[in-house]
């Protein structure tokens, strides 16, 4: 169908002031049925609704035409982050020697199976790249404008990144370990540091979990962007014990030079050293005895004093987490879960009751990932109890009457 020109929209609206009619509804029914001749001479007649589509969009914006809107995901990718690309390139930057491009480097990481074509094209690949320089030296990152900053108090604020460490035994073959530390930005302690053979959210949280149990609380946590450092399980353990979690800009690792500094105190201290990689509980147990019989007894150059003696200094404002059991489950992971008409859920394979009276309720079931042996339910923040497996035999006896529990009312929570 031949497409009308503005020219002859503008002069069916025009026609509308001059038609007869109390309003402009039955002005643009009269308009409606007139008969206009193009710049072709054809003639033509246009209904009364898109007529009146003209005249508001005339009246909004205008013009007659549909006003273009932008794709609400313009400049993102839908199917990876940028997070996402920029560890795959880390990982096989190391395999090019002198001056590499784009293609190489993409080339690379489908060989190696870290990127999938169908999840990002090259095209894509290379827009991903370009907008946040991610094969460009770090010179443009070091020259950002920055102020040096500390913290007033210890466990303020916490600085945690990984460093790929020294290969050790690992049976018949050796894999490369990876330290995880946690550093004190005020007082330059390291909360904890550990290697670990995986580099992974477990191993995030198990050195999250031994630095919150050596040096208390802290009230926020700056780490970068990598998947460890964003997964859904320690952004709930931050908000769990009231920590904010930061995460740096992509590609800015000089934003976290503090800790940035102490791994290279630990490349040029530590790993310099003869030590016994025949295992990783001997390398962690040599690096625990550096770290405090030497790096925080040893005064550091910024602050003119011990970092450990710099922690007391703060000791009395310092948080520790309360003794007892339920400390664990900070650090489970968390679904949800709506309990059956029978008092049931099921995770993990595994059917629970629940330790209360919670039918046809949504609850919050944590767990530990890694040794799956209790479900705790949560009802609307509250800590309910703790699941246990169905006994349908026990289930089968009628409960006395001194036993049995009263139901609460709908909507109330249960006590």
């Amino acid at each position: 169908m031949k497409r009308v020109s503005s020219y002859l929209k503008m002069r069916v609206l025009g026609a509308i002031e001059s038609a007869p009619g109390n309003t402009n509804v039955a002005r643009i029914r009269h308009v409606s049925e007139q008969v206009f001749v193009d710049e072709d001479g054809q003639r033509r007649q246009f209904t009364w609704r898109t007529i009146q589509t003209w005249y508001s969009r005339y009246q909004k914006d205008g013009i007659t035409t549909v006003k273009p809107k932008p794709r609400s995901d313009k400049g993102k990718t839908r199917k990876m982050t940028p997070e996402e690309v920029l560890e795959a390139i880390d990982q096989v930057r190391g395999s090019f020697r002198g001056r590499y491009n784009v293609t190489a480097v993409y080339r690379v990481c489908i060989e190696r199976g870290l990127l999938q074509r169908e999840r990002i094209a090259p095209n894509t690949f290379r827009r991903v790249v370009m907008a946040h320089e991610m094969l460009e030296p770090d010179a443009e990152v070091q020259s950002k404008r920055r102020l040096a900053f500390a913290k007033a108090h210890a466990n303020e604020l916490w600085q945690a990144d990984t460093m790929f460490g020294p290969y050790v035994q690992r049976g018949a073959g050796k894999a490369q370990a990876k330290l995880i530390a946690f550093l004190d930005d005020a007082s330059r302690v390291c909360c904890h540091g550990e290697f670990f053979l995986a580099d992974n959210t477990e191993a995030l949280l198990t050195a999250f979990k031994s630095a919150l149990y050596k040096r208390g609380l802290c009230e926020c946590v700056y780490v970068d962007n990598g998947s460890n450092y964003s997964s859904l399980e320690l952004s709930l353990v931050c908000e769990r014990i009231g920590a904010i979690l930061c995460h740096t800009p992509v590609r800015d690792g000089a934003a976290k030079g503090k800790v940035e500094r102490f791994f290279r105190t630990v490349r040029m201290s530590f790993l310099t050293r003869q030590l016994d990689l025949s295992s990783l509980d001997a390398l962690n147990r040599a690096f625990t005895s550096w770290l405090e019989d030497e790096y925080h007894q040893r005064e550091h150059s910024s602050l003119g004093m011990k970092p450990i003696d710099r922690f007391g200094l703060d000791l009395g404002r310092v948080r520790f987490l309360p003794p007892g059991d339920v400390n664990d489950e900070l650090f489970f992971v968390e679904q949800s879960r709506t309990v059956l008409a029978d008092n049931t859920f099921s995770l993990k394979n595994t059917r629970f009751e629940a330790p209360r009276d919670l039918r046809n309720r949504k609850v919050q079931v944590r767990f530990d990932r890694l040794n799956f042996d209790r479900a705790i339910v949560y009802f609307k923040g509250e800590r309910m109890g703790e699941a246990r497996p169905v006994d349908l035999v026990a289930n089968d006896r009628k409960p006395s009457k001194k036993t049995a529990a009263p139901r609460p009312p709908q909507g109330e929570v249960p006590s």
